[in-house]
């Protein structure tokens, strides 16, 4: 899993070897960009779109983003955030998906469902792919080709979104390997969207990890954006530790800027690491002197807490990697300004939708229940509905569903619940909380035939965070269709992100359903399940395990 930007920081030392070589290559490179042209013939003028080097909305008015990224694939439940971003300022968020080659996929459904609470709180919404990530040297990656089938598929639910909606075709879509090899696929990934029929306009990822330091889109930007017959594309540079003095900055913006080459800064950090200080100020000072949009990464739950803006997706406890780029000197709060298609409304949604029906209970079992409610009314939309187990005047989360019904999972056998459900729309505004239902499990005793080792194991381990991974053998002689693995934390430690699985976690309790990859594990065979976590000053490892309520060895 790469949520961190360390993964895609070129080191000193290669920055040292190839100063060089990069800048005399720059300087030959530099002509060919630098002949601003004439708009395509025939651009389309759909909503958000290109007009001589600049990112208009569909009225001509110019529109500079000032925003931030967000993992929502990473952290679907953190629906909140992009309310919290907006009230602090941001007029655009981009938007982490998975097209299912590395991630699990972020369906139709729910990517309307991200749409409309960019909308709803009045935010221009990037949608990027990040299973492409680092093609060529990351061999995990996804290609250009996949990431361009994916919006594709998304046709229904992004038409007549251009307005609102930029596509990011891939994030950082080719590596230092051969990055030379970025162009042609990216050509064709552009021609293949526009014939398709998408007319949004398209933003596209640098290589060399989203920096291009060895200059590859900087030299084919033109021939790349001639290949967009309406026009309407803009190019993305990440700036990380690669950039670190301002000639570096103000070279590579200005050179797309003097060509009349629309461009931002889809990404950017602040904090020093091993490989170099980034120089934020000049990024966001020069983004405003030249009137381009910047989007800072990321909001909450990187691996490098060092790149979190708010601390555990908390919008009062900024970092002060934050602080900065929300508050300091051409931050958010002080240079962003709301996209005008949004201007002569009513202002936020401040109405919350009606309580949904009394939750029904089927198909229990030892360990999950399936609830099912009517659904409720909302006067903009229903985003997702809450469930929360409820013992007396206390509530525990217990799931959450964009469908009005869910599987709780996690349960012990011979026990009683009482469950209910909220409602939540696009803005974050709460139903009141619908009738209980009490559900009792039947007693367990595990299933016939399991038979099963679990192996956990720490990756890697950080103040206040840590990664781990679960390898769930299956010891028995027959394969195993479908598991449920449960286990409790001794030390406090909470799961942020799971990949290879689906976890519910109440208290120290754990309890883990596969991803559809994951679910078959042949007699013999194994899977494995890796996770992102946060922990306090211990990180014990759990004890025992259990699939599907049976007791497995541990090693």
């Amino acid at each position: 899993m790469r949520t961190p930007k360390s993964a895609t920081r070129k080191s000193r030392t290669t920055v040292l070897l190839t100063s060089l070589v990069t800048l005399l290559g720059l300087l030959a490179l530099a002509p060919a960009p630098a002949q601003a042209r004439a708009e395509p013939p025939g651009a389309l003028a759909t909503g958000l779109h290109i007009s001589h080097g600049r990112l208009l909305e569909g009225n001509g008015n110019d529109f500079v983003m000032r925003g931030v990224n967000h993992a929502h694939t990473w952290y679907p439940t953190q629906t909140q955030s992009l309310r919290d971003v907006k009230a602090l300022g941001a007029n655009t968020v981009r938007v982490v998906l998975a097209d299912g080659h590395r991630w699990t996929r972020n369906t139709a459904d729910d990517v309307a469902a991200v749409v409309a609470q960019c909308k709803a709180n009045r935010l221009i919404c990037v949608l990027e792919v990040h299973d492409a990530t680092g093609y060529g040297e990351d061999a995990a990656a996804g290609t250009l080709d996949q990431a361009a089938d994916y919006w594709i598929g998304l046709k229904s639910v992004l038409a007549g979104q251009e307005d609102y909606v930029v596509i990011n075709l891939a994030n950082e879509p080719w590596g230092n390997t051969d990055p030379a090899g970025w162009t042609a696929p990216t050509i064709a990934a552009v021609r293949k969207l526009r014939a398709a029929g998408l007319q949004h306009t398209i933003m596209v990822d640098a290589p060399n990890w989203g920096q291009d330091w060895q200059g590859v889109m900087r030299a084919n930007a033109r021939s790349v954006y001639d290949a967009d017959t309406t026009g309407n594309l803009i190019f993305s540079i990440h700036m990380y530790s690669v950039y670190d003095t301002a000639a570096e900055i103000t070279d590579y913006l200005n050179a797309f800027v003097t060509a009349q080459l629309p461009i931002l800064i889809g990404e950017f950090g602040g904090p020093a690491d091993q490989y170099g200080d980034p120089d934020e100020d000049t990024m966001m000072g020069a983004a405003q002197q030249l009137k381009l949009g910047y989007l800072a990464w990321s909001w909450s739950g990187n691996t490098d807490p060092a790149l979190d803006l708010s601390i555990g997706f908390d919008p009062k406890q900024l970092s002060a990697w934050g602080r900065r780029v929300f508050n300091g000197p051409n931050g958010i709060a002080q240079t962003s300004r709301e996209a005008s298609v949004y201007g002569g409304g009513t202002g936020p949604d401040t109405q919350a939708p009606t309580a949904p029906g009394t939750p029904a209970a089927s198909g229990t079992t030892p360990t999950s229940t399936t609830l099912t409610w009517a659904p409720a009314t909302d006067n903009v939309g229903v985003a997702g509905y809450d469930v929360v187990r409820v013992s007396g005047a206390t509530e525990t989360a217990a799931a959450a569903s964009t469908t009005n019904t869910v599987t709780v999972t996690g349960l012990t056998a011979a026990t009683p619940y009482s469950f209910a459900v909220y409602a939540r729309d696009a803005a974050g505004n709460r139903s009141p909380r619908s009738a209980t239902v009490n559900v009792t499990t039947p007693p367990g005793g595990g299933t016939p035939g399991v038979s099963c080792s679990v192996a956990y194991r720490v990756v890697g381990d950080w103040q206040g965070g840590f990664q781990g991974d679960i390898t769930l053998r299956n010891t028995g002689t027959a394969a195993l269709t479908s598991w449920t693995l449960g286990f409790s934390f001794p030390s406090g430690q909470t799961i942020n992100n799971m990949w290879g699985g689906t976890p519910t976690q109440s208290g120290a309790g754990v309890s883990v359903v596969p991803a559809p990859y994951t679910a078959t594990i042949p007699a013999a065979g194994s899977v494995s399940v890796g996770f992102v976590g946060a922990k306090g000053a211990t990180n014990a490892a759990p004890t025992s395990f259990t699939l599907n309520g049976t007791a497995c060895t541990t090693s």
